[in-house]
């Protein structure tokens, strides 16, 4: 084939594709950089491609379905006299826009209204009546709109799951790569367990703060991050006497990140729940074990017990104060447990995501 021939052979195979995901204004966390890196990824592989945001509130309730339709309304048909060939649509709302040709890759569904409702950490309560008719019709028109995609996929086992329980529907499990794949490294076993994550609530970043309080060892903390909780758990640092053990470094780059990746004994992160969590790979793509708990979602779909990290009971501090004392005395545990947690996950790329996500559309 000549040069000239493999440059429109390469033209042909150039796809223009809009990545969908809905935006909270100054917000930022795993599922933005997620269809970031997409778009990132995309482009090197020589496609023409355009993340597509809307802003997003749910709140209050009838916002919730002018967001909807906010969506549905989108045109992406074509763009300045260009069509766009292939729509992937990520977390709700963005799953309602129309086109002729997308794929689904589901971050996740609006989950106050699912695996949420009921619990403190939903608006909605299956006491109220009202709240009970408007989840009847929230579940038909997501479920309606899921079932139009042809192809589906999740970021996780567990977002499947949910979609599989709440609306009866099937989808492929695609693992994103989490940001930092291709840079953390282990450096040292240094003496602190990290937390690296937004400070809400459902994060439970303060069980690292119980559980220090009980160790034995001079294990010390150090939580990378900022969000509404920051305030509160900084009190509870006080009033558990752990001032001189715990360092909050508020929002830190990628090179500070990955430098505490690389020094720290291990990771703690066991949220309610988590859609995926890029900070489970992250660690053991440092070679560092994980601490989780057994309702923390994404985490367990690559944390073995005592083979790569601890599964802890939800509100066990003893259990991971233990466990901190563990790795803080014994370096050789550490090493051990983060080598088969780097080998567990180094097989998550992007060729393989590309290559489901785009099937039969190239």
């Amino acid at each position: 084939m000549t040069p000239a021939a493999e440059t429109r052979a390469a033209a042909d195979r150039c796809l223009t594709i809009a990545v969908c995901a809905p935006q909270v204004p100054f917000v930022s966390g795993g599922a933005e950089e997620q269809v970031a890196a997409l778009c990132r990824e995309l482009r090197a592989r020589g496609h023409r491609a355009e993340l597509i945001t809307l802003p997003y509130k749910w709140y209050p309730r009838p916002q919730l379905w002018r967001s909807i339709k906010m969506w549905e309304l989108a045109d992406l048909g074509e763009s300045d006299g260009r069509r766009i060939d292939l729509v992937i649509a990520t977390k709700f709302p963005s799953y309602f826009v129309h086109h002729g040709r997308r794929v689904l890759w589901l971050t996740h569904q609006y989950r106050q209204l699912y695996d949420l409702y009921g619990t403190p950490y939903s608006d909605y309560s299956p006491a109220r009546w009202r709240d009970r008719r408007l989840r009847r019709r929230f579940v038909a028109r997501d479920t309606a709109a899921l079932a139009r995609y042809a192809r589906r996929f999740t970021i996780s086992a567990n977002t499947r799951e949910r979609m599989r329980r709440y609306n009866g529907l099937e989808a492929e499990t695609l693992y994103p790569p989490p940001k930092l794949a291709d840079r953390v490294q282990c450096l040292e076993y240094d003496n602190f367990i990290l937390s690296v994550g937004r400070l809400n609530r459902m994060k439970r970043t303060e069980g690292l703060l119980h559980a220090l309080a009980l160790t034995k060892t001079a294990a010390r903390a150090v939580i990378a991050g900022t969000g509404p909780e920051e305030d509160r758990l900084k009190q509870l640092t006080h009033d558990l006497g752990l001032t001189a053990r715990v360092e909050f470094t508020g929002y830190v780059d990628d090179d500070r990140l990955i430098d505490l990746y690389g020094r720290c004994l291990g990771v703690f992160f066991a949220p309610l729940d988590e859609d995926y969590g890029y900070i489970t790979l992250e660690a053991f793509l440092a070679a560092k074990p994980v601490l989780t708990c057994s309702d923390s979602g994404g985490s367990m779909e690559f944390v073995v017990h005592e083979q790569n990290g601890f599964i802890l009971p939800p509100g066990d501090w003893a259990s991971a104060a233990s466990c901190i004392d563990r790795l803080c005395r014994d370096r050789e545990l550490c090493r051990s447990l983060g080598a088969t947690g780097r080998a567990a996950v180094r097989a998550i790329t992007w060729d393989h995501v590309l290559a489901r996500l785009l099937e039969g559309a190239v």
